[in-house]
């Protein structure tokens, strides 16, 4: 038996994370046994764990999807912790992995400059003996890079990465003990504006959203064999004007190479003669935490496929795919030779376009000094497939480089059919979910956007759990949530985007005396209850309870702003009627033709997300013990359903609201009355027929249409809807060369016009929610809401004519499932792999369930091609 993906806190091996409360998960793999029958866990000082300061003993009811140990880390110290296996056969296991805590509270002080707009900070210091172990935890508002004696320190970028300064700063940890040497040693702090004080949002002339001064913090502690040593920022500090002359997340970088003053290059920092004293500041320090952040990395280094001569005598480089990262070019240019680029995602007539970023530039400028380099970007990010090429001489492919930037998460999901193009949508979900997964899941990576939108999120949530281990990254981002939801003005109300960057423009307009970018920022159902979305479905994919129970407050905290409402605003009929709502956005069935808002009333979205969230939040109170809310969250729940069925559902069970998003909600979160369940599946069939077996849903219906056709037995209109090639279809996209997943299901017209610049991203990765029911329908494999984690779980593929094959593998909080299916002559075989310590019902078109335990096994199927209406399961 070996023992697999350790993590602490949802992270492997993370430094000056938030670890007050240390939470273990693992993963146990190759036992002979087929269950666990015991665990051990200890934590010591010491990786030959001599020093214990933990043993739970030998235990049965220690679970691998959460263990919480009864033990408070102190801060600034590394601990290592073992867990040891037993299975039933007496096969035993063990591995070790470590965490070490932040230090806690920074006592440096915030350092600025007076003297330049963008400036390097440097420290130097001596110290005397061999380092043990050394740190640097540091901060900055806006963001920051840090070398020391010349090398960048770590390996992310855009650091402390992106949340509302209004309510926290993170604070970073990195061990440098490798970076230092004997005698002096340099550290130099480059700040960029980031988020924090850079342009951000929809309005041009608001350059300082949470503030107008880059600023920096730090302590660095050194520990030698016989002292510690503790540098921090100072006012004795110096600084010197940096080479990064601009940058802005929306418009990029124009950077400088002459201000490399000899030869000390950025990384270094400047010399004596051009050093100024830096300025001290009060304040800031009360806000700056631990890091909850994923690591943010590159994933991966892409080349350009082809040199482009357009017609209109541009020089433009296509990647060949749609990525969100940094540039890196090689320079060989005289010196004060600008060399210009510029991002697009798409070509139109053969030219260079750009003009779907609405007012984002995506440009680097950057001015030669006359010496050969290689220059890659530092405080902002590109979202492109193509780059304009201007002011090098000779354009060579291999001078160009991009670097996908994405949160780190482990992949855990793989598809693979016989049918091509559905496995280039799949690739372009997962690239639309690299691309927009940084630090915050956001709507779009290129144009004047780029935000945490809610509604977004929730919707894609299970195929993002899915493709990768993303406890961690929405844990931060629902933490980010929590914070917004306490600032409300009835505490709960969920911002349209998390961090609210809607809200803080909202209050710096106000604060000019000028009227707001738009009159509500918050309260739309749909994105919203991605407050009960999220943390439910995080408890389905990874079974931990002390997730949910951190995350259980921001549940409680909307529904009952929503009751709120309801009684407050809507005669407590549980009808929402009261509040902005963004409706199933983008849907084709809205008479109103150019409207964004679908044809579904929004009163009935509104109403029946109500009801979702408060019957999500009961299941969790109920989960957590909390037996007193899930009874009263449970009672409200039942009376919204009637209030919806009063007043939306005739007395013989017709939809008063007809459009295929309202009959998938009603059957989806189970609002029809039972005895009339068979006439809704009926009629959401008659829909997607008379569009001529098409869909025609938005944001809201889309997430939940083929799924809701599989669990009323319409597996073939799932399927047909999903192999559509002409528009609007998922194929379609694909057909007219997309790599990531579009925004509008016309994005891109069929003579390759696009469609719409102002609103209109070709990597917007909401529609690619189809995903999750390839994984669960396609391939089989679903959730047991009864046992998460995937301690107990279903199979159950849905077979197809039309392909030969479906292979799904993934790597879930228990072990590897495997999944795999092929046409044969006479029907089916059906393969699958159930995990150690795990169960398996095997539910087929035949009806019958079977259980199966861990192992691998093959099933030779008959063909049924007979359609049955199948009710949902329960």
């Amino acid at each position: 038996m070996k023992i697999d993906r350790m993590m602490t806190n949802h992270i492997t091996e993370p430094i000056g994370f938030e670890l007050e409360h240390p939470t273990f998960t693992w993963v146990a793999r190759g036992a002979r046994g087929i269950r666990r029958v015991a665990c051990r866990i200890q934590i010591a000082k010491d990786q030959k764990m001599k020093e214990i300061l933990f043993d739970s003993g030998k235990q049965e009811n220690i679970s691998p999807l959460g263990y919480c140990p009864d033990f408070q880390p102190d801060w600034a110290t590394r601990y290592w912790w073992k867990v040891t296996e037993w299975d039933d056969t007496g096969d035993m296991g063990s591995g070790i992995s470590w965490f070490e805590t932040a230090e806690e509270s920074l006592r440096g002080i915030w350092v600025g400059s007076e003297d330049f707009q963008n400036a390097c900070f440097i420290k130097k210091f001596n110290f005397s003996g061999k380092p043990v172990s050394a740190r640097l935890y540091i901060t900055g508002l806006g963001l920051f890079e840090a070398c020391l004696n010349g090398q960048k320190v770590g390996d992310e970028y855009l650091l402390p990465l992106y949340n509302d300064y209004n309510h926290w700063i993170q604070m970073i940890t990195f061990d440098v003990t490798n970076y230092l040497r004997q005698g002096e040693n340099v550290l130099s702090v480059f700040l960029g504006n980031g988020w924090y004080m850079g342009r951000f949002g929809f309005v041009d002339h608001l350059k300082y959203l949470y503030g107008d001064k880059q600023m920096l913090c730090f302590d660095l502690l050194i520990q030698t064999e016989d002292r510690e040593y503790r540098i921090s920022s100072d006012g004795n500090m110096t600084c010197c004007e940096s080479p990064f002359v601009k940058n802005s997340i929306y418009n990029g970088e124009i950077y400088d190479s002459r201000k490399e003053i000899g030869q000390i290059t950025y990384l270094e920092g400047g010399e004596e003669g051009t050093l100024k004293k830096v300025r001290a500041y009060q304040g800031f320090t009360d806000l700056v935490r631990p890091r909850l952040s994923p690591y943010l990395r590159i994933k991966r280094r892409i080349e350009p496929v082809e040199i482009i001569d357009t017609p209109a005598g541009e020089t433009v480089l296509d990647f060949g795919q749609e990525l969100v990262g940094l540039l890196e070019f090689h320079c060989r240019e005289k010196k004060g030779q600008e060399i210009f680029l510029q991002c697009g995602e798409i070509l139109q007539e053969g030219n260079f376009y750009n003009e779907n970023l609405r007012t984002a530039r995506e440009e680097l400028r950057y001015i030669a000094d006359g010496r050969e380099k290689i220059y890659r970007t530092h405080f902002t990010f590109y979202g492109f497939r193509y780059l304009k090429v201007s002011g090098v001489s000779e354009v060579r492919l291999e001078d160009f480089a991009a670097y996908v930037l994405t949160s780190s998460m482990e992949d855990l999901g793989e598809i693979k059919t016989d049918h091509i193009k559905i496995n280039r949508l799949i690739q372009n979900a997962k690239w639309g979910q690299m691309g927009n997964f940084l630090d915050v899941p956001t709507d779009c990576p290129q144009r004047d956007e780029r935000m945490g939108w809610t509604g977004d999120a929730q919707v894609f949530c299970g195929t993002a759990c899915f493709n990768s281990y993303a406890a961690a990254f929405y844990r931060k981002y629902m933490r980010d949530m929590l914070y917004e939801q306490r600032e409300s003005w009835h505490e709960g109300e969920v911002p349209f985007v998390v961090p609210d960057v809607l809200g803080q423009i909202n209050r710096l307009l106000a604060s000019e005396g000028k009227e707001a970018v738009q009159g509500t920022t918050a309260g739309s159902t749909a994105w919203g209850d991605a407050a009960a979305v999220i943390p439910w479905t995080l408890y389905e994919f990874y079974g931990d309870q002390g997730l949910l129970r951190e995350q259980y407050p921001s549940m409680v905290g909307w529904i009952e702003w929503l009751h709120h409402i309801d009684e407050g605003k809507c005669g407590g009929s549980h009808l929402l009627n009261s509040e902005f709502s963004f409706g199933d956005w983008l849907a084709l069935d809205n008479y109103h033709q150019g409207s964004s808002f679908g044809g579904t009333d929004t009163t009935y979205i509104s109403s029946a997300y109500y009801f979702y969230s408060t019957s999500l939040t009961a299941k969790a109170a109920g989960v957590l013990s909390y037996e007193e809310d899930a009874r009263q969250y449970q009672s409200r729940a039942e009376e919204i359903k009637k209030a919806i069925q009063a007043e939306f559902f005739t007395r013989t069970g017709r939809c008063a609201c007809d459009t295929q998003t309202a009959l998938v909600l009603a059957l989806h979160f189970d609002l029809v009355p039972e005895e009339h369940r068979q006439r809704a599946i009926e009629d959401l069939e008659r829909k997607i027929i008379d569009e001529d077996v098409h869909l025609t849903t938005g944001f809201v219906g889309t997430a939940y249409l083929c799924k809701t056709l599989s669990e009323s037995g319409l597996d073939d209109l799932a399927y047909q809807l999903l192999l559509n090639e002409d528009y609007p279809s998922w194929l379609y996209e694909v057909n007219m060369g997309a790599t990531t997943i579009w925004e509008r299901w016309n994005s891109v017209l069929p003579d390759g016009t696009i469609s719409d610049t102002g609103m209109n991203s070709l990597n917007h990765y909401a529609y690619g929610a189809i995903v999750e029911w390839i994984y669960r329908y396609m391939g089989g494999i679903q959730t047991d809401p009864q046992n998460p984690g995937f301690s107990h779980f279903y199979l159950s593929p849905r077979f197809n004519r039309t392909l030969g094959f479906c292979c799904v593998d993934y790597d879930s909080a228990m072990g590897k499932i495997h999944s795999e299916w092929k046409r044969t002559e006479k029907g089916y075989e059906y393969c699958f792999e159930v995990p150690f310590d795990t169960s398996a019902t095997v539910r087929l078109a035949d009806g019958k369930d079977k259980m199966f335990g861990p192992g691998r096994y093959t099933l030779v199927l008959k063909d049924v091609t007979e359609r049955k209406q199948k009710s949902k399961q329960k």
